[in-house]
């Protein structure tokens, strides 16, 4: 749906179903230089499963008008204020990569708000790679490609995709294409910048999953696995043979996490 917010023409995916504020919302938020179609096999299998589903594009991302936020901290009071904005008391949050500091981040700042959370292929800090930066500002389509490659496990080199006649890769080369050409240098600064994720884990209380990835070289298992360790109300999944693009990657895999864990946690 297209939604003003600040006036700028906001894109928020529904999962196919009309939004209703009162019913168990669901806040997809995606991670740098990617926006709503990240979550597109998970918006709809909420959405359809007793969801009230909400994936946003930030600011200069996907469908949505506006400049990209610069910051962690910018994008969680972005949240807070969409879905205050949208009539929303509760909800849930599940964040990929960036998206999950974005959500922890957001957990401070409203904590009686966040019913559960769900921590996508992520750490309390994401550091990026200086050549990383530096292509998406000088040599945009490089830094694309760097992205998708690393971005993806062994087996998505392969093509071994879950819809036939589908490349991980160039789905995920699209996604990226479709943002403002500043998004991805803007996304990754702010990764590089936020300093505050270790105290944030330290003060979240609501039932948390975190969903973590054997093969990510983006935020190493080791890193998502320390994060869990300082939420006190935490539990892990590892998916093997996986990547650090895991909605798309491994989405069945992440659908039936995510629909046991909110059933449960929203029960």
């Amino acid at each position: 749906m297209k939604y003003k917010f600040r006036d700028e023409s906001i894109h928020i995916a529904t999962g196919g179903r009309a939004f209703d504020s009162c019913g168990k919302v669901i806040t997809l938020i995606h991670g740098s230089g990617q926006n709503h179609l990240t979550w597109i096999l998970q918006s709809r299998y909420l959405a359809h499963r007793g969801f009230a589903v909400l994936a946003p594009d930030f600011p200069g991302h996907g469908l949505s008008s506006g400049e990209p936020l610069k910051s962690i901290e910018a994008q969680a009071e972005w949240i807070v204020g969409l879905l205050e904005s949208l009539s929303v008391s509760q909800y849930s949050l599940v964040g990929h990569s960036q998206g999950a500091l974005v959500s922890l981040e957001t957990a401070i700042l409203v904590p009686k708000k966040i019913q559960s959370i769900c921590l996508i292929a992520s750490a309390t800090s994401i550091p990026v790679n200086d050549y990383l930066i530096d292509a998406s500002e000088k040599s945009l389509q490089k830094a694309v490609n760097l992205m998708t490659s690393w971005g993806h496990g062994s087996g998505a080199h392969m093509y071994d995709n879950t819809m036939p006649g589908h490349s991980f890769l160039e789905y995920g080369r699209r996604i990226m294409a479709s943002n403002n050409r500043g998004a991805l240098l803007t996304d990754l600064t702010a990764c590089n910048n936020y300093k505050n994720g270790d105290n944030a884990a330290s003060q979240i209380f609501h039932p948390t999953l975190c969903i973590l990835a054997e093969e990510d070289k983006m935020t190493p298992i080791k890193f998502g696995k320390a994060m869990a360790t300082q939420i006190k109300n935490s539990e892990v999944m590892v998916i093997e043979k996986a990547g650090h693009i895991l909605p798309a990657e491994k989405p069945l895999e992440v659908n039936k996490a995510l629909h046991s864990f909110l059933r449960n946690s929203l029960s």
